[in-house]
C-alpha cells in the first residue's frame, strides 16, 4: 500500500504557488484614460475657443486646433515612449539635463525671442519652445535624485542649501521673465525636499527666503505691481490691464449652471483676447456652465488623487519624489489658472494644464505623465493564481 503524503508538504507548496510577490508588467490604464480625455478635451475647448480668431488672423477655422493636436500626438507618442524607459536611466543623466537647462535659461535672457512684451522663447528656425516649461520636468528629475542621494543628512541645513542650489539658479532666471512659472517650479522643488527631510523648521527659513526673492522680483517691475491693484479693483481698469479679467468674469457670470452650450460663447468672438490660451477656463464656464467647470476640477482632482496612490506605492524613494513633483506641478498650475481667471488672485501667464493652447507645455506635460507612469509600471504587487 502506497503511503499518503503530508498533508503539511502540500499545504506549503500550495502556498507558494498560490501567491508570490513580483514585478508585473503593470501599466496603469486608468491615469492615462484621464490624461488622454483631459488632452482631447482640451482640443475640443481650443477648437471652439480659437475657429472666429484662427478664421479673422490666418483665413483657416483650424489652423490652432492643427497645431495643438501635432503636438498632442507628439506629447502622447514621448509619454508612452518614456513610460517604457526605467525611470532610474534618468539618475546619470540629471545634472547634466539641470546644467543644460542653466544654460538654455541664460540664452533666452539674451538672445530670446519676444512674445506678448516677455523674453521666453528660443527660436531655431521653425522650431519655437520655452526653455521654461523643459526647466520644471528638469528640476523634477535633478531634485528627486539629488534629495535620494542624500536623504540620510538632509535635515543639515548645509545639505539641504546644496540640495536646492541649483534649482534655486534656475528659477531665479526663469523669474526675470516669467514670475508665475518661477513659483511653481520653486514650488515643485520646496514639497519634493519638504517630503524628504524630517525637520519642518528650515523650511520656515527657506519659504521666508523664497518670498522675499519673489517679492524682489515684483518690485523690480512696475508691471507686475500693476497687476496687483488690477487685481484689487478691475472695473477701475476696465479699458486697460483690467479688460481681460472683466470679460473672463462676464463669460462666467453669463454661464450660469448647465452653460450656452459648446461653442456659444460670445466672449470668444473678440472680447476676451486668448481666449485659447490662459483664459480658456472662463469659456469653458461660458459654454458648458457650473456644471462643466466642476466637472473639469474634478477630472484634475481624480488625476492628482491617482498619482498619489502611484507615489504612495512607488518601489522606493526616488519614485516617489518624481511623482510628488509631477503632482505638485500640475496641482499649483491648475489652481493657479483658475484663480487668475476667477480673479481670485492677480493676474498672470499660467496655462491650464493640458487644456490651454501651448505646443510646448502640453508636450512636457505628457512626458512627465510618462515619468509617473513608468514608477507605476515597476510596483510590486501580489498576485493570485
Amino acid at each position: 500500500m502506497a503511503r499518503r503524503r503530508p498533508a503539511r508538504v502540500n499545504n506549503r507548496t500550495r502556498k507558494k504557488k498560490s501567491s508570490m510577490l513580483f514585478k508585473s508588467d503593470f501599466f496603469d490604464y486608468s491615469l492615462l484614460f484621464i490624461v488622454l480625455f483631459l488632452v482631447a478635451f482640451g482640443l475640443v475647448m481650443i477648437y471652439s475657443t480659437s475657429s472666429y480668431t484662427a478664421e479673422l488672423k490666418t483665413g483657416n477655422a483650424t489652423y490652432y486646433l492643427k497645431r495643438q493636436g501635432i503636438f498632442a500626438v507628439l506629447g502622447v507618442i514621448a509619454m508612452l515612449v518614456v513610460s517604457r524607459i526605467d525611470y532610474h536611466w534618468w539618475k546619470k543623466w540629471s545634472l547634466f539635463l539641470m546644467y543644460a537647462i542653466i544654460g538654455l535659461l541664460a540664452i533666452v535672457l539674451i538672445i530670446g525671442t519676444a512674445s506678448h512684451g516677455a523674453t521666453r522663447w528660443i527660436k531655431i528656425g521653425p522650431i519655437q519652445f520655452q526653455p521654461s516649461e523643459v526647466a520644471k520636468i528638469v528640476i523634477i528629475l535633478y531634485t528627486a535624485h539629488v534629495s535620494t542621494i542624500r536623504a540620510a543628512r538632509i535635515g543639515d541645513f548645509k545639505v539641504l542649501i546644496k540640495v536646492m542650489v541649483l534649482p534655486m539658479v534656475a528659477i531665479a532666471l526663469i523669474a526675470t521673465e516669467n514670475l508665475s512659472t518661477a513659483i511653481i517650479c520653486a514650488a515643485i522643488t520646496v514639497m519634493i525636499v519638504f517630503i524628504t527631510s524630517p525637520k519642518i523648521k528650515q523650511f520656515v527659513g527657506i519659504g521666508s527666503i523664497v518670498v522675499l526673492i519673489m517679492g524682489f522680483f515684483l518690485m523690480i517691475a512696475s508691471y507686475r505691481l500693476t497687476r496687483i491693484k488690477v487685481w484689487f479693483h478691475p472695473e477701475k481698469y476696465a479699458s486697460t490691464d483690467g479688460f481681460q479679467t472683466l470679460q473672463a468674469l462676464y463669460a462666467i457670470g453669463s454661464g450660469g449652471i448647465f452653460g450656452k452650450g459648446l461653442g456659444q460663447s460670445i466672449q470668444k468672438l473678440d472680447f476676451l483676447p486668448e481666449s485659447h490660451n490662459d483664459y480658456i477656463f472662463s469659456i469653458i464656464c461660458e459654454e458648458l456652465g457650473l456644471f462643466g467647470a466642476a466637472c473639469v476640477i474634478a477630472i484634475f482632482v481624480l488625476l492628482i488623487w491617482r498619482c498619489m496612490m502611484i507615489a504612495m506605492s512607488a518601489p522606493d524613494l526616488f519614485g516617489a519624489l518624481i511623482v510628488v513633483g509631477v503632482i505638485t506641478h500640475i496641482a499649483i498650475q491648475a489652481m493657479l489658472n483658475i484663480a487668475v481667471v476667477t480673479n481670485s488672485m492677480p493676474p498672470t501667464g499660467v496655462p491650464l494644464p493640458f487644456i490651454s493652447y501651448g505646443g510646448t507645455a502640453l508636450f512636457f506635460l505628457l512626458a512627465e505623465v510618462g515619468l509617473v507612469l513608468s514608477v507605476a509600471r515597476q510596483i510590486r504587487i501580489a498576485k493570485e493564481y
